[in-house]
């Protein structure tokens, strides 16, 4: 960011990455309306990644687990006692570990391409994948709710209970716009956002240095070490924002189920 503030030196003006860097161009140019891209092909080699892991973890199941059946047994239980049954309760929460659990380490996985060297992107950081996943649980919930409480759960979602007469036709309105509309667009735009910031802050750190380095200044190569130590603390914060964002998308997914399964009781 430092660099961002520097003038022209003797090598130009420094130019700060943008979205299009991210935008990688097809890697083949059919199978979609760009073609085939790296995002693409991450997202297909995450549900690759996962697959085998699991499997694998669970190809051997020993009274006292090894280190991999470990790591696949506190993962899933992590998904299934974290936030499935804390969320949703104890009753109902076992028929939505599956979708649950594929949610957080679908989206771990490719948030955490952009912590690591040679894939350095994490897929969502293209809008498209978070408004899909945000799509398909806002039809989940939605379902969730109507099979539980027939058409009578629009009318659970949007009127409170215990709320004077008089104060319906304000609230009413706007329990239809938060429940159905802004939630889908804050569910998805809050992942891609936070994953497009964070990739974009350490690329422009990245180029920085490089620019810092190239000037003839003694002085401004030295700042290129300062620029160094922020993109590195940067680069720790946007690994754990991977995490938290993966957790964060799945908690909420939770919530929303667990809303429309008690709907009747809220």
């Amino acid at each position: 960011m430092i660099a961002l503030a520097l003038p022209a030196q003797d090598s130009g003006e420094f130019t700060p990455p943008g979205i299009n860097e991210m935008h990688l161009p097809a890697i083949l140019p059919w199978g979609a309306a760009e073609g085939f891209s790296k995002q693409m092909l991450l997202v297909l080699l995450s549900v690759v990644f996962i697959a085998v892991f699991f499997v694998l973890a669970a190809r051997k199941q020993q009274l006292v687990p090894g280190r991999l059946q470990f790591a696949g047994e506190a993962a899933y239980g992590f998904v299934r006692n974290g936030i499935a049954k804390d969320i949703i309760g104890g009753r109902d929460f076992m028929k939505y570990v599956p979708l649950l659990f594929s949610l957080f380490f679908f989206i771990l996985v490719n948030n955490i391409y952009g912590a690591i060297p040679l894939f350095q992107l994490p897929t969502f950081s293209h809008v498209g994948g978070a408004y899909v996943l945000a799509g398909l649980v806002y039809i989940t919930w939605i379902s969730i709710g109507i099979k539980k409480n027939g058409l009578r759960y629009f009318k659970l979602a949007t009127v409170p209970s215990g709320v004077p007469w008089y104060i319906l036709p304000i609230v009413i309105p706007i329990e239809i716009i938060s429940n159905f509309a802004v939630r889908p667009v804050t569910h998805s735009l809050r992942l891609f956002a936070t994953m497009l910031a964070g990739h974009l802050i350490v690329m422009i750190a990245g180029s920085g240095i490089e620019y810092l380095i190239m000037q003839e200044n003694v002085l401004l190569k030295g700042t290129s070490v300062l620029v160094l130590a922020g993109a590195i603390a940067m680069y720790m914060l946007e690994a754990l924002i991977m995490v938290l964002q993966a957790y964060v998308f799945t908690l909420l997914t939770a919530i929303y189920i667990e809303g429309a399964l008690h709907a009747d009781s809220h």
